[in-house]
């Protein structure tokens, strides 16, 4: 059938013209019924703030979406349109998007009043009713609200308390939809006090003028914790307007932080096949968890997810970057260029005073450092517990665990060096020389013999493992990376983890 064309055609169509957030609540109850998924792309969210979200729209309220940066607030409320109709109709022209039936605005009401059902309507689709607005100190009254417009009120011959002569702000411009603003506690507390009204009385004034403007409309907060920043704070009337306060969080578990990177990272290059083994995923991921309880990193300010997605696509980047200088088909990441990861992370993280004196590279390697070691030992035996043994005929105990060869390779005056530009061949080789190293990856990582990139890399990985846990060490000079003895590594002075010497 086609769609109604005057307020008389739409009346006869029998069409019923809802509040918004009925609307939003008819929406999420046919989406629940039919078992639709609400918010595609929101993940770990199942079980805590989907659920609230999904309460406070069925009882009708604005809400605040309350958490640290990076945790999926702008992204929650730019799914929110979704939820409204495809299409609602609207007085043509209307500034408001004012409803048919019962327009509120001075030039609709005197269109109804002239020309009854015969005016004009157009249907306004779903991406429309949406507005949004970042707070800043200086966003004002006229630009959420409105103001008078002098050109407007001389042009037309109107007295300013006309209500013509009103140049709208972008909430009234969002009647019927639904309004954001992100970062609420940026916006001066005198502004604050302006959003009363619309929260709860559902009308806006303009100037103290005797106009009174009924809106309909459904608002949604975002806000960082109070004590995150001292540029600003929300101002306790306005938090007790608003019905539904929703705390999100960052992800759980490491499974739905690797699936968020996975979603949002850009891995898959051109004209390369890209083969990220898994545990370089847990890797990054479990650096951001150490960020997130690091005693150097100023918790009230969060680790965004942004420090993964970042991190990871320059990790991929170093390996893209090798491939493309020694012309290789795959692009596989190595230990080595975790380092090359620090430019995604520096920049991620705000230190307590004790985090400045060390430096945000050294705080950055110190937190993959311990990713590494903890994601080591979710697939090798931990390589602290040692089982020593007494051999026969002899005074000294044996290293009896699985890494006595590895180790006592080193301990004989063995080492190996890595550059991160090394071609693989040879890169492999290094590696190989290393007596029980290629068994031990072998038997723990499952990789077999024709995945050999994925076997260089899992045989570093062993490497990087054993001298975050102790065992050997490791030096960094000029982007070429050298692990040794550890014994003779520290009576000269080097070697040495960088958490260690915190």
């Amino acid at each position: 059938m086609a769609a109604a064309r005057t307020i008389g055609e739409l009346r006869r169509s029998g069409y019923v013209v809802v509040p918004v957030k009925d609307e939003v609540r008819n929406n999420v109850i046919k989406k629940l019924r039919a078992r639709e998924q609400l918010f595609p792309g929101i993940i770990g969210y199942d079980q805590t703030v989907i659920p609230a979200l999904i309460n406070a729209m069925l009882a009708r309220h604005d809400i605040l979406l309350l958490g640290l940066r990076g945790q999926a607030k702008s992204r929650i409320v730019r799914l929110l349109p979704s939820l409204l109709d495809e299409t609602i109709p609207f007085i043509k022209g209307c500034e408001i998007n004012d409803n048919p039936y019962r327009p509120v605005c001075k030039r609709c009401t005197d269109l109804v009043k002239e020309y009854g059902d015969d005016v004009e309507i157009e249907w306004l689709p779903r991406e429309r009713r949406f507005g949004e607005k970042l707070a800043t100190p200086d966003v004002t009254i006229a630009d959420l609200i409105g103001d008078i417009d002098p050109i407007k009120a001389a042009a037309q011959r109107l007295h300013y308390s006309h209500e013509g002569a009103i140049h709208f702000g972008i909430i009234p411009r969002t009647n019927r939809g639904i309004f954001a603003i992100n970062e609420l506690p940026d916006l001066q507390p005198r502004i604050q006090v302006g959003l009363f009204n619309i929260m709860e009385e559902k009308d806006i004034q303009i100037r103290g003028f005797n106009v009174r403007i009924p809106l309909d409309v459904m608002i949604v907060f975002t806000a960082n914790p109070e004590d995150y920043t001292n540029r600003g704070n929300l101002i306790t009337p306005l938090k007790d307007r608003i019905d539904s306060q929703i705390i999100t969080h960052y992800p759980r578990s490491l499974e739905d932080a690797i699936r968020i990177t996975e979603q949002e990272a850009w891995i898959h290059r051109d004209g390369r096949e890209v083969r990220l083994p898994h545990y370089f995923r847990e890797i990054i991921e479990q650096a951001a968890f150490e960020a997130r309880k690091s005693e150097f990193v100023d918790q009230k300010s969060g680790v965004s997810a942004r420090f993964t997605i970042t991190a990871m696509e320059n990790l991929i980047s170093n390996a893209e970057r090798r491939a493309i200088l020694l012309n290789e088909r795959h692009i596989v990441p190595r230990i080595i260029d975790l380092q090359h990861a620090l430019p995604g992370m520096t920049g991620k993280v705000e230190l307590v005073f004790e985090g400045e004196q060390e430096g945000p590279t050294k705080v950055s390697k110190a937190l993959i450092g311990k990713a590494v070691r903890e994601i080591f030992k979710r697939y090798f035996p931990d390589p602290l517990q040692r089982r020593p043994r007494q051999q026969q005929g002899e005074g000294k105990h044996q290293d009896d665990s699985e890494y006595g060869k590895i180790v006592g390779w080193f301990e004989a005056g063995n080492k190996v060096e890595i550059g991160d530009e090394m071609p693989f061949d040879e890169y492999f080789a290094e590696l190989d020389r290393v007596k029980g190293l290629r068994e031990l990856t072998k038997k723990h990582l499952k990789v077999t013999e024709n995945e050999k990139y994925e076997l260089a890399s899992a045989m570093e990985f062993v490497l990087d493992g054993l001298h975050q846990s102790s065992r050997i060490a490791k030096e960094e000079v000029d982007r070429v990376i050298s692990y040794k003895d550890l014994v003779g590594s520290i009576f000269m002075g080097r070697g040495r983890n960088v958490e260690e010497e915190y």
